[in-house]
């Protein structure tokens, strides 16, 4: 978190929701420790909860394992229905759209277009393109040239031929 790295003595950092600050209540107490040992305060708005008193500091610490423990039962809730899904044969997942236009990529990229236009045209990510998560769309392997030792080598760039 690149605040904590500014925040000085006799700082206050603000926050809008306690979800936005961590992910965990071990996470939680450890931004919150953080923050003390710089001699700043903490600031949740959503709860109207200061970390500069000791009531403050209490309930930053109940109010995280409560969000803690809500979100293990979604997630636990999320899991039952998933398996409930998959049980009734109604839950197949997400289909993969980049590698099911491999194909169509693989050939707009012979065609000379670039990774973004791909993206664009046939729906997918750019990172999917440039990866080449699309199977086999990643630049072919080109030969590096180098006329003796102590001498620069040359690597021909993409599309460019070879000299000979």
């Amino acid at each position: 978190m690149a605040a904590l790295d500014y925040i000085r003595d006799g700082d206050t950092l603000v926050v809008t929701k306690l979800d936005r600050l961590a992910r965990s209540t071990a996470d939680l107490l450890r931004i919150s420790e953080a923050v003390e040992r710089k001699g700043a305060r903490l600031r949740i708005l959503g709860l109207d909860l200061d970390t500069s008193t000791a009531t403050g500091k209490l309930l930053l610490a109940m109010v995280g394992a409560i969000a803690a423990f809500g979100r293990e039962l979604m997630l636990e809730r999320q899991r039952e229905g998933i398996a409930a899904a998959k049980a009734a044969g109604k839950y197949r997942g997400r289909k993969a759209t980049a590698r099911a236009k491999a194909d169509q990529a693989r050939a707009l990229k012979d065609q000379g277009l670039g990774a973004s236009e791909i993206a664009h045209r046939l729906g997918i990510g750019r990172a999917n393109v440039v990866s080449g998560a699309s199977r086999g769309l990643k630049a072919p392997e080109t030969a590096v040239e180098c006329p003796g030792p102590n001498q620069p080598c040359r690597v021909p760039m993409r599309g460019q031929q070879r000299s000979r």
